[in-house]
């Protein structure tokens, strides 16, 4: 099963591509398409590591709820204007349920509370956190569709569950702080719409189901926009407006349309191998963009965090 993400894209159980056909990456087109694919999820993956140091970015200009309705709002413009231009038909009602779920938990509720984390949190921080997700989705997806891992998995996720929280705990000074509270809240609600979301792409394409959450969501996303910017200051700054742009259109329909052509032509499993660098690059941009430093833990945990979801990955 698999998932979307606009800031962690997801571990898989089973061996399926976005078209919800089994892939193991033999595409038409041979080593051609398989490189061109690899590039495309590679693409996809550095959008979605940029999004905390964009989302950073953009709190310069706009208070938290203003940024996630305008990001919001932006991004379901965009997937609107491709699903006029490629003439696709309105979702199923069976499938608007699902696409329900799907917008509560990635277009609002992981935007939304990993934004206001970003308040109190550093990005290099967040993304260690983070990180869990892939582990956290994987977990839900089994619990979801009655899957059984084998042992290892859970032994895994257990694992990779104990170095974050250990993580957390030591830089927050012992306790968990609100910003913490706001990210673990953000695994679960994010996980949640992942899971039925990779319900979704075994019939949908994965940009669709993206595409669909994001244009369901646009009139509470232009309420909220003129509520935020009415009762929240505005300080515009080149930083703030690009961190706005990218965290719309990069990382939240750009990132997620490159990444599910990507691994439709080299298969889920190959691409989520090159997911495991994502919390890392996001380290990187904290660094690079925002000027952050790391503490010497942070690259520690993400390291161990992804050891824990390389073996996850091999769990049929």
């Amino acid at each position: 099963m698999t998932a979307h993400n606009s800031a962690t894209a997801p571990v898989t159980i089973a061996v399926e591509n976005t078209e919800g056909h089994p892939t193991e990456g033999r595409v038409p087109g041979g080593r051609t398409s398989g490189r061109r694919g690899t590039v495309l999820a590679l693409l996809g993956v550095i959008a979605f590591s940029l999004t905390f140091p964009s989302t950073a970015w953009g709190l310069e200009s706009f208070g938290p709820w203003s940024l996630v309705a305008l990001r919001s709002a932006l991004a379901a413009v965009i997937a609107g204007a491709f699903l006029l231009a490629c003439r696709v038909p309105l979702p199923a009602r069976e499938h608007r349920a699902g696409l329900a779920v799907v917008a509560a938990g990635v277009v609002v509720g992981f935007p939304l509370l990993t934004t206001l984390a970003l308040t109190t949190s550093t990005t290099s921080h967040a993304a260690v956190v983070v990180g869990l997700l892939p582990l956290t989705t994987a977990a839900l997806a089994a619990l979801r569709t009655g899957a059984r891992p084998s042992r290892r998995f859970w032994a895994a996720a257990l694992a990779g569950a104990a170095v974050v929280i250990g993580f957390t705990v030591a830089q927050s000074g012992g306790s968990l702080s609100a910003g913490d509270a706001y990210l673990f809240a953000a695994l679960l609600v994010c996980a949640a719409g992942y899971t039925e979301g990779g319900r979704l792409a075994r019939t949908l394409p994965g940009w669709q189901v993206i595409g669909w959450a994001l244009v369901l969501c646009l009139p509470l996303s232009l309420v909220g926009s003129a509520l935020g910017l009415t009762y929240e200051p505005v300080h515009l700054t080149g930083h703030g407006m690009a961190g706005l742009v990218w965290a719309a259109a990069g990382s939240t329909f750009l990132g997620l349309y490159v990444w599910y052509r990507g691994m439709a032509e080299i298969g889920a499993p190959r691409a989520s191998q090159l997911q495991l660098a994502q919390p890392l690059l996001t380290l990187v941009w904290s660094v690079a963009l925002l000027g952050e430093r790391l503490s010497p833990a942070a690259p520690v945990a993400a390291c161990a965090v992804l050891v824990c979801i390389a073996v996850t990955q091999r769990v049929k």
